[in-house]
């Protein structure tokens, strides 16, 4: 047996007794650890622990195992659930259902049964006794989509309401640019400057522009306001900007990072105002090159607010005549920069940047913010145009920053590793796809062999997950995923903050006094603490965009139960299939409603084979399914397959069985009767996400 190692990393539950220990800089499945039952010295989902191995798993040989023996850091800290009562008692169902089971709540809490709620934890329990906590919001009743959405902005600490002094601070900000802030800054209020954002956007970060110069070469102007300016470091703004790390979007509503006053105020690069900007000037040849560059503080006024939409019409093989006419100033510019988007495309590519499915879905709701439509939409000819002048700078930006050998926060993007290339090896195997190695070409080789096809998104999916998560980091480590040697984010100060950071580091260079060693190592500080904070919320915010969109989801397919869709299997489990929509809407095929059958699940390939009838079920196939139930409350969405829809799946599962109140517990008494548990709390298990 190998020597036993001591490993610090996360831990993932089940809810069943057994979990998962994905070590520090590793990932689920690929790198994780069995967590055997009563190995978990009681830790919850989301811990930081300290385990150590223990060799293989005696019943799956060749997989490792770990117990637990430190809880460094604890995850839940607020939880969020049900509020269920049994006599005078009451409890907290966790919607997590990794989580080990109920929480009691202090006595004298007044709650109903039924609400939604979040509950600060106390103590985290023993095997004798339950977790306790104190409660700390109401949502409302449980299984409405608002309540819901309260509960997932609640869990991943995001606060819709901006405190007192970040308010103040930014109602002071005068929404009219003053002359003595244009001073020192390039003045571009002459040029041709627009803006190409979403119809319903109203905080515009980035304007961009194009003429030619002398030689005949293009001279690409990307403009980004200058939050700086305004957000100085320290300030309230700035340390709720910090806490925030990015504005979150979901259905009709953003949260922003900034307040109004700043991101759809005085920020925002509105038409016909005065706006200060940043300005990445690029000179580059017809292949896309950048032949040189200067960044500059400037000053510029939009001259149009353009939509994707109205863009995508004007560049269209079908020109609009009458868009045609109202844009006649710009129409021959709009031509120009969709002839270098091209030739940046093509440069991207051949240099192996990856080209996922660029499908969104969109949810569209009424005026009282009921979902009403879902639609799906590729990214048009602007949306690519925006993309590549935006990717060509946040590269400049970045490459310029580690040629002066000045801090920065970098977005990085390492390559897969071994062990993720060898499982979208397998999971592609059953599609007849083959993937040569872990190279950028060669995943681009098989997403080009489904183009066009319908298991193209699921392929897309596959290919994503396979792939090591961004994030933001203090060191120049590339991206992968762009090929590209040097990567920043410059683009969008408004709603990132390590935007706001590269803007505070090009600022530096233009300050003799920010050059000094000292000022150096604070910027390089400011840097790292901020590339993991923002790496965070990151994180957090793009677990509740999904979560929330899911309930949405649900509530829109609620009123199409019944109807029939064609889909592909999206996720593969143990317990069923997983399918999705063209829409992106995704629901669930229980495995004891596929075709009569025993089916067995292949975890390397992703697939469910029937026993007797040979029939496979795999990542990626199409299928006929039908919608038979959509709860807004949870997310859940639930499919069959035709034929099969009165077909019965497993009960649905009742609320766990609450604890009488026989006898006394330590926690309400301080004292035991007997050295038995006072009582026994069967673990929580929540109707809704499986995954």
């Amino acid at each position: 047996m190998d020597q036993k190692k001591t490993l610090t990393g996360r831990f993932q539950g089940s809810g069943k007794g057994f979990g998962f220990f994905i070590p520090e800089g590793g990932s689920a499945r690929t790198d994780d650890y069995f967590v055997p039952p009563k190995a978990a010295a009681g830790a919850w989902d989301g811990d930081r622990v300290e385990a150590v191995t223990t060799g293989e798993d005696p019943h799956r040989p060749g997989r490792p195992c770990v117990k637990i023996t430190q809880i460094i850091e604890r995850e839940n800290k607020l939880v969020t659930g049900v509020i269920l009562k049994a006599d005078r008692d009451l409890w907290l169902q966790p919607d997590n259902d990794r989580l080990p089971g109920l929480i009691k709540l202090a006595r004298g809490t007044r709650v109903r049964a039924g609400e939604k709620a979040a509950v600060a934890v106390t103590s985290y329990g023993s095997s004798l006794l339950p977790p306790l906590g104190t409660l700390k919001k109401t949502f409302g009743p449980a299984g409405s989509r608002e309540a819901s959405t309260a509960a997932i902005l609640c869990q991943q600490g995001i606060e819709r309401e901006f405190p007192a002094p970040a308010l103040a601070e930014a109602d002071a900000i005068p929404q009219q640019v003053s002359s003595a802030a244009l001073r020192g800054r390039l003045d571009l209020r002459e040029k041709t400057v627009i803006t190409i954002d979403g119809a319903s956007s109203k905080d515009l970060d980035d304007a961009v522009s194009l003429e030619r110069d002398g030689k005949g070469n293009w001279v690409l102007g990307v403009h980004i306001a200058d939050v700086s300016h305004y957000v100085t470091p320290g300030s309230p703004l700035d340390l709720e900007a910090y806490t925030r790390g990015t504005s979150v979007y979901f259905a009709d509503q953003v949260i922003p990072m900034l307040p109004v006053a700043l991101s759809n105020g005085i920020c925002s690069l509105n038409p016909g105002v005065d706006r200060l900007t940043l300005t990445c000037s690029m000179t580059l040849d017809s292949q896309g090159a950048v032949l040189e560059h200067t960044i500059s503080p400037s000053v510029i006024r939009s001259a149009e607010r353009m939509t994707y939409s109205d863009c995508n019409a004007l560049l269209g093989p079908h020109c609009d005549a009458q868009l045609s006419r109202r844009y006649e100033n710009i129409l021959p510019m709009l031509r120009d920069m969709a002839q270098l988007a091209k030739a940046l495309e093509k440069r991207r590519r051949d240099r192996g940047g990856l080209e996922l499915e660029s499908r969104e879905s969109y949810i569209l709701c009424d005026g009282a913010g009921r979902p009403v439509e879902v639609v799906s939409r590729s990214h048009g000819v602007s949306e690519r145009l925006i993309e590549s002048f935006m990717l060509c700078a946040n590269e400049t930006v970045a490459k310029h920053l580690f040629d002066l050998k000045q801090p920065a926060v970098y977005r990085v993007h390492e390559k897969p590793s071994m062990e993720k290339t060898e499982n979208l090896r397998a999971m592609l195997s059953p599609l007849n796809l083959t993937l040569k190695d872990a190279s950028s070409f060669s995943l681009q080789k098989v997403l080009d062999a489904v183009k066009d096809k319908p298991e193209s998104p699921a392929v897309s999916m596959m290919v994503l997950r396979s792939l090591m998560k961004a994030r933001y980091a203090p060191e120049n480590l590339g991206h992968f995923g762009l090929a590209a040697p040097y990567y920043c984010h410059f683009t969008s100060p408004i709603r990132r903050y390590p935007d706001l950071m590269i803007h505070r580091c090009l600022h530096a260079l233009w300050d003799k006094q920010e050059q000094s060693a000292p000022r150096i190592r604070k910027r390089s500080a400011a840097c790292a603490r901020s590339a993991e904070q923002s790496s965070r919320r990151e994180v957090a915010a793009q677990t509740a965009e999904r979560d929330i969109e899911k309930l949405y989801f649900a509530e829109y397919m609620h009123a199409h139960i019944g109807e029939h869709f064609t889909a592909a299997v999206s996720g593969v489990t143990r317990f069923g299939l997983f399918a999705a929509l063209p829409s992106g809407v995704e629901g669930l095929i229980p495995v004891e409603t596929l075709p009569d059958d025993h089916y067995f699940y292949d975890e390397q390939r992703l697939t469910l084979a029937g026993e007797h009838s040979g029939r496979i079920f795999s990542f990626g196939m199409e299928l006929e399914v039908v919608c038979v139930a959509a709860d807004a409350g949870t997310g859940r969405v639930d499919f069959r397959l035709p034929g099969r829809e009165e077909t019965p799946g497993k009960a649905p599962r009742e609320l766990p069985t609450v604890p009488t109140r026989r006898k006394k517990s330590a926690h309400s008494s301080g004292k035991r009767r007997s050295g038995k548990p006072a009582m026994h709390v069967p673990k929580g298990r929540k109707k809704g996400k499986r995954r």
